[in-house]
């Protein structure tokens, strides 16, 4: 069974940066993957994707902030979080978009916090 292993997360005070990594299980190459993340309270939100062509889209809330990428060759998926402040605080998640319903891993946990 495919899955998705997030890492990266942490605790990491206003202003700073992560990057975080998405490893499949299974070639990611003819998908369009996606960073998601939920907020304690709230729904899962996209954050970001990139299609199979490297076309990338990030949600106003990120936008001139975080970067995706992806590197298929390592069936692998980052985001790199830069100017981080505390509305970012929430489990990320990876997964193609629209989301494979299969495909979930257990998130990697991002805390803004001084």
């Amino acid at each position: 069974q495919a899955q998705l292993v997030e890492s990266g997360g942490g605790l990491v005070q206003p202003g700073g940066s992560l990057r975080l990594s998405c490893a499949a299980s299974v070639s990611i190459f003819l998908y369009t993957m996606a960073w998601y993340r939920q907020a304690p309270g709230k729904q899962r939100e996209l954050v970001a994707y990139i299609t199979s062509t490297r076309t990338t889209d990030y949600a106003d809330s990120v936008k001139g902030r975080f970067t995706i990428s992806r590197d298929n060759a390592k069936n692998t998926v980052y985001l790199e979080m830069n100017s981080l402040n505390t509305e970012d605080t929430a489990v990320y998640y990876c997964n193609r978009r629209p989301p494979a319903a299969g495909f979930w891993g257990q998130g990697t946990q991002v805390t803004v916090s001084s």
